[in-house]
């Protein structure tokens, strides 16, 4: 632990600054905001030097390891966070440039809190932070990120990242053994290293998988390249995403990769998000499978390995709007499905508290008992892969039997105000055909082969409709109802 900063205490008119910018750019789990208007590098600064101070106050921990992305002002930002924790008295282990779950996985293996500077999906505009308690433990409002935001306004000036601080050096050794022990990790628990005969497309969005690809499939962490051919699209470090934004929840952002898998006869499609820690896939005909599809096959290799290993009934959590196909899926693989509320913070302390050996979200986000709980788009993208290889079967094949209901996908209505909308939904729950209605999340409707969710988002003044049905038909009628009666109540 060095000597904490006793520089000038900050003006108020810096704090008023400071708490307006967290006001905007604090979320339910992470930190997120426009550059410069909301985020600069003195507000990094300041939350580097509250994180440090919030993690000792609830970890006794002296240092909290560092990551970041690859867009242009992620290094400078890292750098001001650094500054900002070794004012605090703390020690900023810097790993530099890494993939958010490689920074999950450091926090994992050295025991530390962590911080990566990414705004993942979001535009090139943006900027912000994930943050996660030692071994990658969630952290949301009520566990530490609520504290952060309140001791940031009042760091101290002196090393405000405005030059005058020291550069912050990386840890070559810690990031070093991050990346080795990390390549080691996924291709132990896949096998991915021994696919042959297949061919894969990977999108990486000019996001941090670009660097993973050299890492994970080729030789650049020391290992042999996998012996399958892998064709890299738009792999270079660019966080002004020139060629489309790395957000694969955009169905445009899967037209590079649906294409380029049709044109070179792959059998798989990859597409990260921007700080890859989610990934999507298409199929062998350009085709979008199914993240729940995914999951539940994901779900049913880790069922049969945690048993393999004396698990005799291996839980496995899926969030309310994962379709339906997951839950009975883990039950028969012979597993315990534990439904959650939506949100990567409170399913990896879920993960923890039930013992969960897997976790999965319709978003695409896999959370893996071996990954410490945190979610990894690269370790799932391998599963797949093995998945593939072992079956023979084209991918379309591959996860058919996992898909077997029609879902809208996530719809966002502008509300004036989300509560009262929702308490209408639950009044009003008599007018849809519903055997159950629930409020996990939101309101739930559930009916015999149907269900429907709306809630509301935990940052903007929006409620989020999602539909599951049988069959095409049912799905339109019943996600016409539910949008017809939030359009109603707009204002």
């Amino acid at each position: 632990m060095t000597e904490p900063s006793r520089g000038a205490d900050p003006s108020p008119e810096l704090v008023a600054a400071r708490a307006t910018a967290l006001d905007f750019a604090v979320g339910a789990y992470d930190i997120r905001g426009r550059i410069p208007d909301q985020l600069d590098a003195d507000v990094l600064y300041a939350l580097g030097w509250a994180s440090a101070t919030a993690m000792s106050e609830l970890h006794s921990t002296t240092e909290l390891v560092l990551g970041h992305d690859m867009r242009p002002s992620s290094p400078g930002f890292a750098q001001a966070f650094a500054a900002g924790i070794e004012a605090a008295g703390y020690r900023a282990v810097v790993l530099g440039l890494c993939s958010t779950d490689q920074l999950y996985f450091a926090s994992g293996i050295f025991d530390l809190p962590g911080a990566m500077i990414t705004a993942s999906h979001n535009p090139a505009d943006y900027n912000g932070i994930k943050i996660c308690g030692p071994r990658a433990a969630g952290v949301s409002l009520a566990s530490g990120l609520g504290r952060i935001k309140e001791l940031a306004p009042q760091a101290p000036t002196d090393h405000a990242a405005s030059g005058s601080a020291p550069a912050v050096r990386i840890d070559g050794a810690a990031a070093a053994e991050m990346r080795e022990r990390y390549v080691e990790r996924i291709r132990t628990l896949t096998h991915v290293d021994e696919v042959t005969g297949l061919k894969v497309v990977v999108d990486c969005g000019n996001g941090m998988a670009g660097k993973l690809l050299g890492e994970v499939f080729g030789t650049d962490s020391g290992y042999a390249g996998v012996p399958f051919n892998v064709i890299g699209l738009f792999t270079e470090l660019d966080g002004t995403f020139p060629n489309h934004e790395a957000n694969p929840l955009k169905p445009e952002n899967l037209l590079d990769v649906s294409r380029a898998v049709v044109a070179h006869g792959a059998d798989l499609g990859l597409a990260f998000d921007g700080d890859a820690d989610r990934c999507f896939f298409i199929d062998e005909t350009g085709a979008t499978m199914s993240p729940s599809a995914v999951g539940a096959l994901v779900a049913e290799r880790e069922i049969a390995r945690a048993k393999a290993a004396g698990v005799a009934e291996p839980v496995v959590i899926h969030n309310l709007i994962t379709s339906r196909s997951v839950p009975a899926t883990i039950a028969a693989a012979g597993g315990v499905a534990v439904r959650s509320k939506v949100g990567h913070s409170g399913i990896k302390t879920l993960m923890r508290t039930e013992h969960a050996v897997f976790a999965c979200e319709h978003s695409a986000h896999f959370y893996f008992d071996e990954f410490y709980g945190a979610d990894s788009g690269m370790l799932a993208a391998c599963h797949l892969i093995a998945a593939l290889a072992k079956t023979g079967a084209p991918a379309s094949r591959l996860v058919s039997d996992y898909d077997l209901y029609v879902q809208s996908g996530e719809i966002n209505f502008t509300v004036a105000d989300p509560d009262s909308v929702l308490t209408a939904f639950a009044t009003k729950s008599g007018d849809f055909p519903t055997n159950t209605v629930d409020d996990l999340d939101g309101i739930g409707l559930q009916g015999e082969d149907w269900w429907i969710n709306l809630r509301k988002s935990n940052t903007e003044p929006l409620v989020r409709l999602n539909v599951e049905a049988s069959d095409p038909q049912r799905l339109r009628e019943l996600t016409a109802q539910a949008s017809e009666f939030v359009e109603a109540r707009r204002q």
